[in-house]
């Protein structure tokens, strides 16, 4: 599978969320590139309005979050947020849930 530039790829969103919802980060261009769920993982979080959660759902190529995407959150946002690891879902991927 070609690999797909961060540029290229299409933006998880590209509205604020004044509700909970969930960031589908398992797409086939995620599948082999962590920085860009990781990026993208930021951008989802930036794009919840305080009082609201989002759903980070991560590829399962890359094993549990915690391997990769719970310290970029430590230093992206140190105590401002909150997050809790959910579950693996059926398909393999990884639900966690971040708390604005």
């Amino acid at each position: 599978m070609a690999s797909v530039s961060h540029n290229d790829a299409e933006p998880i969103t590209d509205r604020m969320h004044d509700n909970s919802w969930s960031a589908n980060l398992e797409k086939p261009h995620h599948a082999d590139d962590r920085a860009l769920i990781t990026e993208q993982a930021i951008d989802a979080i930036d794009h919840t309005v305080p009082g609201n959660h989002v759903n980070l759902v991560t590829h399962g190529n890359h094993g549990h979050p915690r391997e990769y995407l719970f310290e970029a959150l430590a230093d992206e946002y140190g105590d401002d947020i909150e997050w809790s690891y959910v579950e693996q879902c059926g398909c393999g991927g990884h639900v966690t849930r971040v708390h604005v």
